[in-house]
C-alpha cells in the first residue's frame, strides 16, 4: 500500500530517508540529515516527503528555500522531486506534488517555485512556467515553474 509520509512528523524515517535523497541526487548526505532536522511543525520550511510501498521508499521531494539557483526572491523552491524508475508513468509524482502543495498551504505558504528542464511534465500537474534561472555552476539556465493555491 503506498502512503506519503511527511518527514517532520514521522522522524524515524528520516536517516532512511536522507540517504535515499543522498543516492539519488548525489547531494552530501549531510545536507539531506541538516535540512530534515531543521524541519518542524512550527516551520514551515524546509520540509521533506516520501512515498512508501510497502515500506521500501518509491518517490520523494523536498521544499527549501533555494534550490541552487540566482533566483533568491523566487521562494520557497520544491526540490530533488524523483520516482523510482519501475514506479514511474502511475502518478507518484503529480500525487507527490499535490500533497506538497495542500500540506504547505496548510503551513501558510501558498506559492511554490521549482527549477526543472523538463519542458512539459510540471504543467499537467498545475504548475506553469514562470521564468528561467541559471542553477549554481551551470552556464544553460533551467526554467522555473511557479504552483499558486488559491
Amino acid at each position: 500500500m503506498r502512503k506519503i509520509v511527511t518527514i517532520s512528523e514521522t522522524p524515524a524515517v528520516l536517516k532512511n530517508a536522507a540517504d535515499w535523497f543522498h543516492e539519488k541526487w548525489n547531494i552530501p548526505l549531510s545536507a539531506y540529515l541538516d535540512s530534515m532536522n531543521e524541519s518542524s511543525r512550527e516551520k514551515a520550511v524546509p520540509q521533506w516527503y516520501i512515498m512508501t510501498d510497502g515500506g521500501a521508499i518509491i518517490g520523494g521531494l523536498g521544499v527549501i528555500e533555494n534550490d541552487f539557483h540566482d533566483r533568491p526572491d523566487l521562494a520557497p523552491n520544491v526540490c530533488a522531486v524523483y520516482v523510482e524508475e519501475n514506479f514511474r508513468c502511475r502518478g507518484i509524482a503529480g500525487e507527490l506534488l499535490d500533497f506538497v502543495c495542500r500540506d504547505m498551504k496548510s503551513r501558510g505558504v501558498d506559492t511554490l517555485y521549482l527549477l526543472t528542464d523538463h519542458t512539459s511534465f510540471y504543467e499537467r500537474y498545475g504548475w506553469e512556467f514562470f521564468c528561467t534561472a541559471l542553477g549554481d555552476g551551470e552556464d544553460v539556465p533551467s526554467r522555473i515553474y511557479v504552483h499558486r493555491q488559491v
